[in-house]
């Protein structure tokens, strides 16, 4: 025969295992069978837990009721996501620091890189160096010859086409939509038009190893002096 000593005893332990593991087993042996109450995070969803003590576990029958916090049990939870998620952002915050002090090409980081290529960029293309830095490094291509070839093509060292101002082409890309009818391609923004034409310059050229202005230049442009311009713009891009 148990004792309310025992029945206390055995809440007690019921709540602290709760309060201690969102999940575990509690077995009963009771005499010839046996009796299971699993606490898991079920529990969460209800506001008490019922052990029922039939007429072998005490003298007297009765009902056990174990109340459980409910509420700060979730807040734990929460707590607990909240404390997960700022590591992470803070794992990340010193990726993105590391990642800015690495060498990307000649010699300098990606914001070295950029700020490069912006002292050349001007008119509408100012101050886009991260977005063909960033894109040249991922595809693997010359940064300073793409940048060379749009300054050429666009005329944005002094006032940009309106090829580019209308249609956001920076390339001389041609295809459909046309722009403003015509055979050279529309964009919808600049960024889609730069990605479009660093793409382009992928994989129509450096990837069949055409990487410079003279084994670009015959396949581009029909003009006789392309890429002896280009050589110019990328030697400005070099110095500056």
């Amino acid at each position: 025969m148990k004792t309310s000593g025992s029945i206390k005893a055995v809440s007690m332990a019921v709540i602290i295992t709760l309060l201690g593991t969102i999940y575990c087993s509690v077995v009963l042996a009771l005499d010839k069978e046996e009796k299971h109450v699993v606490l898991n995070t079920n529990a969460l969803e209800s506001e008490e837990i019922e052990l029922n003590l039939d007429e072998d576990f005490t003298s007297s029958p009765e009902e056990l009721k174990v109340d459980v916090n409910v509420e700060r049990l979730k807040k734990i939870n929460e707590e607990e996501k909240e404390r997960e998620a700022k590591e992470a952002e803070e794992l990340k915050r010193k990726q993105e620091e590391e990642a800015k002090k690495a060498i990307v090409y000649d010699g300098l980081t990606m914001e070295e890189l950029s700020a490069k290529l912006n002292r050349t960029l001007s008119s509408d293309l100012a101050g886009y160096g991260e977005t063909f830095a960033s894109k040249a490094i991922s595809l693997g291509i010359d940064p300073y010859l793409s940048v060379a070839i749009v300054m050429h093509e666009t005329g944005c060292k002094w006032n940009c086409s309106t090829l580019l101002k209308q249609c956001n082409n920076v390339g001389g890309m041609k295809g459909s939509p046309g722009c403003n009818g015509g055979s050279y391609k529309a964009f919808a923004t600049l960024e889609e038009g730069i990605s479009a034409y660093m793409n382009n310059l992928y994989s129509n050229y450096f990837s069949q190893g055409l990487t410079t202005p003279e084994t670009i230049g015959p396949k581009y442009a029909a003009s006789s002096t392309w890429a002896s311009q280009v050589t110019a713009y990328m030697n400005e891009i070099k110095a500056a």
